[in-house]
């Protein structure tokens, strides 16, 4: 295993236009100083203006693709984003459990314009086997009310959710981001024992394309290079926060986030 270089993988699906899904996740890793590696398990056709199309790599081919990583460099944290079917998120439970490190599971079930990205089998796996073998899960108010049957509205309701996804789910702990709420932009970590919030003034934009992807891959990163998870939480916080302060305003519809704006210690 390299020392001198930590290692992150990822999960998930293509954008071509780059602004969400693996190459949004390789750029976050690099931008930390953290070596990026892949497996994909969706290509989508897909940009600023919505998803057009989408092919779901066969389990198989996932399978492959993870065993090519595992038997050759072992990443120090990994982190899923878009698994649209069951079959897929059943290979890489094998790969989780037998193989002991940070799992940070992004779970995409819904593009930012409304595009259904996973069927509801995969859901409920997701809920009931997955979930729980992960370090944390990063859910938005829409994910986290899929998840948890809990309408959100209020930080009271985050709460509920929250209590639902650690007690009845078996999670080890969640971060509910509270950027579709009123009011200032809060996010919320919850372990067993504790609870942390990070707020930042809402930023007036819609190019936020890619903001789950992008936040949950610095927190995997910041996991990758031995912090903890509160200090991953911080460092995602602000470098998200910083990534849409500065938006490259890429596209004709909702761009995606700067990768290149925070400047923070790494």
């Amino acid at each position: 295993m390299t020392e001198s270089l930590p290692i992150a993988l990822t999960v998930a699906g293509t954008d071509p236009t780059g602004g969400a899904g693996v190459l949004a996740d390789i750029k976050s890793f690099h931008s930390r100083e953290v070596y990026g590696m892949s497996a994909v398990t969706s290509l989508t056709a897909q940009n600023t203006m919505g998803v057009q199309d989408v092919f779901n790599v066969p389990a198989d081919f996932l399978k492959a693709q993870l065993e090519s990583i595992f038997s050759d460099e072992m990443p120090h944290a990994m982190k899923s984003g878009m698994i649209a079917t069951e079959e897929m998120m059943r290979v890489l439970k094998k790969y989780v459990t037998k193989y002991e490190m940070p799992l940070v599971i992004d779970p995409v079930m819904i593009s930012t314009s409304g595009h259904n990205l996973i069927s509801e089998d995969a859901i409920d796996y997701l809920r009931d086997e997955l979930l729980p073998a992960a370090l944390t899960v990063t859910p938005n108010i829409m994910e986290a009310e899929k998840l948890t049957g809990v309408d959100i509205e209020n930080e009271e309701d985050v709460r509920k959710a929250a209590k639902v996804f650690i007690e009845e789910i078996g999670v080890k702990s969640v971060i509910i981001k509270g950027g579709h709420l009123k009011g200032a932009a809060v996010d919320y970590l919850f372990e067993k024992d504790s609870e942390t919030s990070l707020s930042s003034d809402r930023v007036d934009t819609h190019h936020t394309h890619g903001t789950g992807c992008t936040f949950s891959a610095v927190i995997t990163a910041e996991l990758a290079k031995g912090k903890t998870l509160k200090e991953a939480f911080h460092t995602g916080k602000n470098y998200i926060t910083k990534a849409i302060q500065e938006t490259p305003e890429i596209g004709r519809g909702d761009g995606p986030v700067n990768h290149f704006a925070y400047k923070g210690e790494l």
